[in-house]
């Protein structure tokens, strides 16, 4: 399982824990690829869970073939476009891909249409977020999520 913009590594940490033989977490803030080798050390997961801060541009060549892409990129509200390389990325690996991102965002059905790849928007639910970034200016707030389960073109 390979786990783009992992954050502190919640995803790509959940599906060690669930039995991913490996994991690997890329992500490109220095900080947050702290925290995840934190709670992957604090798991006892170290084996099977590696962590690559970098960013997704630059990290395909390193890349083993997944069997899996989990990810839940920045959603383009403070730069917009900034899903574009997780978006062109999961299209290019072409395995079965799992992706979290703004129920508001209306580009990500025809994205993967125009790469090839089958998509299905499988739920909805209501995301808490904590203040952790400069740009956040509530201590939380809550947003829409959509899930998306994306095949690789036929």
């Amino acid at each position: 399982v390979i786990d783009l913009g992992s954050g502190n590594g919640i995803l790509g940490i959940g599906a060690a824990l669930l039995g991913a033989e490996s994991v690997t977490l890329v992500e490109l803030d220095e900080h947050a690829c702290s925290i995840c080798k934190k709670n992957v050390q604090s798991l006892g997961i170290d084996d099977s869970v590696s962590i690559i801060n970098s960013s997704v541009n630059e990290v395909i060549q390193s890349l083993e073939s997944p069997n899996l892409v989990i990810s839940n990129p920045p959603w383009g509200r403070q730069k917009p476009g900034a899903d574009r390389p997780f978006l062109e990325l999961i299209a290019s690996i072409g395995v079965n891909a799992h992706l979290m991102h703004s129920a508001e965002a209306t580009h990500i059905e025809e994205f993967f249409k125009q790469h090839g790849c089958p998509s299905e928007n499988y739920g909805e639910f209501d995301f808490s977020i904590p203040a952790s970034y400069k740009h956040h200016t509530r201590q939380r707030w809550r947003t829409r999520a959509s899930l998306w389960r994306i095949t690789p073109p036929e």
